[in-house]
């Protein structure tokens, strides 16, 4: 877990404008968890769409149909 939330910590720091600004380590937890939750939101709710259209296999067209919803709802 430590290795991705020093991940999600380089990822914001690259969008700072100024090399002054410091990013604490409760944002990146806290950043590491909200992308945790996404993803695995995401992941369940292609999972659904797939079953709810009797497939047997998920493909990128399932995550395509829910992905406005889910951004709506993040």
């Amino acid at each position: 877990m430590f290795l991705f939330q020093e991940t999600v910590g380089k990822l914001l720091s690259s969008f700072f404008k100024e090399d002054k600004t410091k990013l604490g380590g409760d944002a990146v937890l806290l950043m590491a968890e909200m992308l945790k939750v996404f993803v695995q939101e995401a992941a369940m709710r292609t999972l659904k769409q797939a079953e709810s259209e009797d497939c047997d296999q998920v493909d990128i067209e399932h995550f395509e149909k829910i992905l406005p919803q889910l951004l709506l709802d993040f």
